[in-house]
């Protein structure tokens, strides 16, 4: 009997050992790893750094790209599952609200990570809940005015002459008159809708949300930016993402809102970017106009290879691997990247690029943004097709944000 109780109590000691080592374990060795990403350049900078990763570690790569929204829904809905897809994700930094409040990212300070000294503060911020990091920032998109660089040389223009809303329109009214086409932005969704009028927005110094999220857009300074936005789309075009890239660089577009995730340097060769100023006229007040588009990576919570996909991670983000993307169109946020002169010898736009990364601006961090945006934007549509006056538009904007923020 004493002989049968230690076989038991032996076999019950070994179970619990069995389940303790299985239990919450988020470590199930995989030998691929697969990786939700942004369509575009931002796919294309990280799938140049894979073939190192997987000949560092033996590990296989499947790069998944989607779309902005088809990325935001298919996180969302893979989130539900006990397994994820997804072992690395691109995020957003208007969704970080939103998925951290629904507990879909792994905190990586808990996986040991921490940023380093070289990386831009700045961006850093929308990566943080308290102390915790959730998400570190990989591709350093910021709005910035895309030109044409023949309508620039031709009419005897500087990237130094277009600083301030003033000198835009007035460009962009002379390149019409000698061939070029005009100003651009996207009219294709109300995200872009509202994301390409911000820097406007911000020179004249308004906002979407003050300091405690209440709504602000029913104001003399958006009412004011409004109306320069649609004198110059008026002046101008609406187009899709494609076509103001095609557009930019035959001259069909002279100056637009962009993303420099939109310029290939190997395609896009008469096509350059500055920052977008932040003043109406030579003699107004400067605000801060840079509006951060940051691409974060990040871990899902249902990932079962927390530990490969640390490895991943860590190797994206490696300071000489970043190094290399520069070259096929890679933004690290990066001091030593962006400020180091032998890039600036061959990337001269980095400069800006790093002092808009380093004073900018992140889109309002609420969980409701994608309604804020979809309300305002829908608004906003509508005062540019010439459905609503400007000062009806933005009362109801208001009103309906007023609701939804309550």
């Amino acid at each position: 009997m004493n002989k049968f109780r230690k076989t038991v109590s032996v076999l019950i000691c070994i179970c619990m050992i069995l389940s303790l080592c299985g239990c919450g374990s988020d470590n199930t060795k995989k030998d691929k790893l697969t990786i939700a990403v942004r369509s575009g350049m931002y796919a294309e900078v990280i799938r140049k750094c894979i073939p190192g990763f997987e000949n560092k570690t033996g590990i296989t790569c499947e790069i998944v790209e989607f779309s902005e929204e088809e990325l935001r829904e298919n996180l969302l809905n893979d989130s539900v599952n006990k397994n994820g897809i997804y072992d690395l994700c691109m995020i957003d930094g208007s969704w970080v609200a939103e998925f951290l409040a629904d507990g879909i990212l792994t905190d990586l300070s808990d996986k040991g990570y921490s940023f380093d000294e070289d990386i831009i503060p700045a961006t850093t911020s929308i990566c943080l809940s308290g102390d915790d990091i959730y998400l570190v920032p990989y591709y350093g998109n910021v709005t910035v005015l895309m030109y044409n660089k023949n309508a620039v040389a031709e009419l005897g223009y500087t990237e130094n002459d277009l600083d301030s809303l003033d000198d835009i329109v007035k460009f962009s009214l002379l390149a019409q008159e000698n061939g070029f086409g005009g100003f651009a932005c996207r009219k294709d969704s109300a995200n872009n809708i509202v994301v390409d009028f911000l820097p406007i927005l911000r020179a004249y110094g308004g906002w979407v949300v003050d300091k405690d999220n209440n709504p602000t857009v029913n104001t003399e300074e958006f009412r004011k930016a409004l109306e320069l936005y649609i004198f110059l789309i008026d002046n101008g075009k609406t187009a899709s993402k494609e076509e103001i890239i095609e557009g930019i660089e035959d001259g069909n577009i002279s100056v637009a809102i962009g993303w420099p995730g939109w310029c290939d340097p190997e395609v896009n060769l008469n096509t350059e970017y500055i920052s977008i100023p932040g003043r109406v006229s030579d003699d107004s007040l400067n605000h801060n106009s840079n509006i951060y588009g940051i691409w974060n990576l990040g871990i899902p919570d249902n990932c079962t290879d927390k530990d490969s996909a640390m490895l991943l991670l860590e190797y994206l983000m490696d300071p000489d691997v970043q190094r290399q993307t520069v070259e096929y169109g890679g933004i690290p946020c990066r001091y030593s990247i962006l400020n180091d002169p032998d890039m600036l010898s061959l990337n001269p736009h980095l400069e800006e690029i790093c002092e808009a990364l380093d004073h900018g601006i992140y889109r309002p961090v609420i969980k409701e943004w994608p309604v804020f945006y979809a309300i305002l934007g829908d608004k906003m549509e509508k005062i540019i097709d010439g459905e609503l006056s400007v000062d009806d538009g933005l009362l109801l904007a208001q009103t309906e944000l007023e609701v939804l923020m309550k």
